[in-house]
Order: structure tokens, then C-alpha cells, then sequence
């Protein structure tokens, strides 16, 4: 897959895809990341990208022109998404992330200031997305968000396949608590039935977990949740 990022400050992107998970999947060119600055692409010699808002207000806008500059240089496929993060964006979640994973290419534009001018998202935008009801000094950190919950869902790039499948939210749940060694530490027990071997005891055990947790955490996923006919009965229990 190939991740494209119009940013300030690409500096800030670049060693985040070095290490770890996604540094590995780069290096075995699962993934490709490419970066262009809109700085690159205004028209003056001190490279502003920023202007006043039209009909006044607080705070500068990022100017469309450069902007869109950086983006075509990316030469982005038909098939490329191209996303803007905006508070009255639809809500960034795993649905969102498998449905980006799915395409060819994925670019993420990262607004500053009081974000970029309107029309860019108008023309440009295949996504427009939130990840919460909070402001940032920057679209960086949302866009690294975004871009890791899909590289994770690309093949390959986790260590065991079934990684992604045991994930929360990767059956309109949350996951089960997990467990390793010491099997006891500071009197609070592995729970038994992940030691027994009997694994179709912890799948039991693990399925009603994960409907406790999201009933009493995430309600609003629960309600949702596409539920068995034995649910009712692990619950109860």
C-alpha cells in the first residue's frame, strides 16, 4: 500500500513509519510513504501557505493552491483515497480503516492554523473524517492515527494474520482481557479457564467478556452489535 501525507512537516511523519510494526513492512516494501510540503508549492519567495479568512475572524487558513499543488505531485492512482480531517467529519472508526485498507493508495492532508480553505475538500476529499471532539495544534498526529489503523489491516504487515481479526471493534465488539505470565501477580489470578487447554471453553469465556466489557463500556457499541442467540445466555451467566 502506498501512503501519501501533504504536511508542514513531513519531518514529524518520515520516523514513524522507521520502526517498529510499520518500519518492518516498509523495509519489506509492504508499504511506501511519501510526503509532499505545500511550503514546496507557493508562489513567493518567503513560501507562505497561509492567509487571512475572507469576512475576517481569528487565526489564518491554509491557502488552497498550495495545498492542491501538493497533492497532485503525490500522482495519486484513480483508485486513491484522499482524506481531510474536519470536526464535522464522519467519525474515523474500523469500519472506516477496512474500507481504506481495501484501496490502492491512501492520501491524508494535514491542515494547520484554522485549518485549509473550504474548497479543498470540496474538490479533493474522497473521506472526510473526525477522530473526536478535540482540537490539535495540527493534522499530523490524526492523520499517523488514520494511517496506522489501516497499515495494520494491509497483509503482511502483521506478525500473525489473525492479529487483526482478535482486535475490539473487529466484530462490533470489544475484545476480551488478555493475559500472560506470572500467572499471579499481587494476588490478582489468571483467570482459570486460560489455563485449562480447553479451548472451546476459552472462546466461551472470551466471547462473554467481550459482551460484558462493551455492554458496561461501550453501550453505544453493544446496542449495535450483530448478536448470537447464545449471547442472552453468556451474559446471564
Amino acid at each position: 500500500m502506498r501512503l501519501g501525507f501533504v504536511s508542514l512537516f513531513p519531518d514529524l511523519i518520515e520516523p514513524y513509519f522507521a520502526a517498529g510494526v510499520l518500519g518492518r513492512a516498509a523495509r519489506k516494501g509492504l508499504l511506501e510513504i511519501v510526503t509532499a510540503n505545500p511550503r514546496d508549492f507557493a508562489y513567493d519567495r518567503h513560501r507562505t501557505v497561509d492567509d487571512s479568512p475572507c469576512g475576517g475572524g481569528p487565526g489564518m487558513l491554509m491557502r488552497v493552491e498550495p495545498v492542491d499543488l501538493a497533492l497532485r505531485s503525490l500522482r495519486l492512482s484513480s483508485g486513491a483515497a484522499v482524506v481531510v480531517t474536519e470536526p464535522f467529519g464522519s467519525p474515523f472508526d474500523q469500519a472506516v480503516a477496512l474500507e481504506l485498507a481495501e484501496r490502492p493508495e491512501v492520501a491524508f492532508v494535514c491542515g494547520h492554523y484554522e485549518g485549509i480553505d473550504a474548497r479543498f475538500a470540496r474538490l479533493r476529499a474522497t473521506h472526510v473524517l473526525s477522530v473526536g471532539d478535540f482540537v490539535l495544534t495540527g493534522g499530523e498526529l490524526p492523520a499517523l492515527v488514520m494511517a496506522d489503523a489501516v497499515a495494520r489491516l494491509v497483509p503482511g504487515v502483521l506478525g500473525s494474520p489473525e492479529s487483526a481479526g482478535a482486535d475490539s471493534f473487529a466484530h462490533g465488539l470489544l475484545s476480551a482481557p488478555n493475559y500472560t505470565r506470572p500467572v499471579e501477580y499481587e494476588g490478582i489470578r489468571v483467570p482459570d479457564v486460560l489455563l485449562s487447554g480447553d479451548h472451546r471453553a476459552i472462546e466461551e469465556w472470551r466471547r462473554a467478556e467481550a459482551l460484558r466489557i462493551t455492554r458496561e463500556n461501550r453501550p453505544d457499541l453493544f446496542a449495535r452489535a450483530a448478536l448470537a442467540k447464545k449471547d442472552a445466555d453468556r451474559l446471564s451467566s
